[in-house]
């Protein structure tokens, strides 16, 4: 039975595509069927080579599904991805040894009731944004499991999951949640009231956010948008179908935030001694 791999690669990197045409190459070479259109089929794995953006557009394709998704990183931070350009020849090698484990991440379902009653929905990895769209803000109405919580205005309202928790909503000053951690955050952007601290929610509340001003876009893992209008009411909760990340090392989630964001470390096993 041929083995199939699924090969995503950023469109406007060069560095990206020439390293795509060798990573190709070398799967085929040891027997596997390297695709980079259709459907995923029976494709053991997805190869990602790009930042996370170019991963958000991948885990349009894997979720609702249990087919990894691996991440080369040539983008910036590239929190999603597992390693750099220099490790390619290490991927190939555990792909071709099925060397990974499965790191499982929550989604979020996104649902929208317009004011006259229109529904629309989405769902999202990282974060649901409702944003100002050039506007000077917006008026909202924050709850949680249909019970009202807090009403201000400010630029922008997340909706986000702990994987999201080190995107957009870490920018916001959200805090940062281990992604082991099942729960939801709601994060305000200069919000102008003196009640705007983030919430941090369990696995089975509901997110809500009403919008009382137009003009508003929402924008999920910054790809998809649904509409919003005054009198619109956002709710966020639980997906039932993660998207799985694979990973070729035991590396905690501590070390990872610590290279990814080149935190200082230096001097806390000394303190822990004394």
């Amino acid at each position: 039975m041929t083995r199939e791999i699924y090969l995503v690669t950023h469109r406007y990197r060069p560095d990206a595509q020439h390293s795509a045409a060798s990573i190709e190459a070398e799967l085929t070479r040891h027997g596997f069927d390297v695709r980079r259109s259709g459907p995923l089929g029976d494709a053991q794995i997805v190869v990602v080579l790009g930042g996370d953006g170019t991963i958000l557009s991948a885990t349009e394709l894997t979720r609702g599904t249990e087919i990894p998704i691996v991440g080369i990183n040539y983008g910036h931070v590239g929190f999603l991805a597992e390693v750099e350009p220099e490790g390619l020849s290490r991927v190939v090698e555990q792909i071709t040894e099925r060397q990974w484990t499965l790191d499982r991440r929550m989604t979020m379902d996104i649902d929208v009731t317009l004011s006259d009653g229109t529904r629309a929905s989405s769902w999202t990895l990282n974060e649901a944004a409702l944003d100002k769209h050039g506007n000077p803000m917006i008026d909202v109405s924050l709850g949680v499991d249909g019970r009202g919580v807090s009403s201000f205005s400010c630029d922008s309202v997340l909706m986000s999951t702990p994987t999201g928790s080190t995107a957009y909503s870490f920018s916001a000053g959200g805090p940062v949640v281990w992604p082991d951690v099942e729960a939801m955050l709601l994060v305000p952007i200069a919000a102008h009231a003196l009640f705007t601290r983030p919430l941090v929610v369990g696995p089975g509340s509901q997110l809500e956010v009403a919008l009382h001003s137009a003009g508003a876009v929402l924008v999920c893992d910054g790809r998809r948008n649904l509409p919003v209008d005054a009198g619109s009411l956002i709710s966020a909760r639980k997906s039932d179908y993660p998207v799985y990340l694979a990973r070729l090392n035991d590396t905690p989630f501590s070390g990872r935030l610590v290279k990814k964001f080149g935190l200082p470390v230096r001097g806390w096993r000394d303190r822990g001694r004394q």
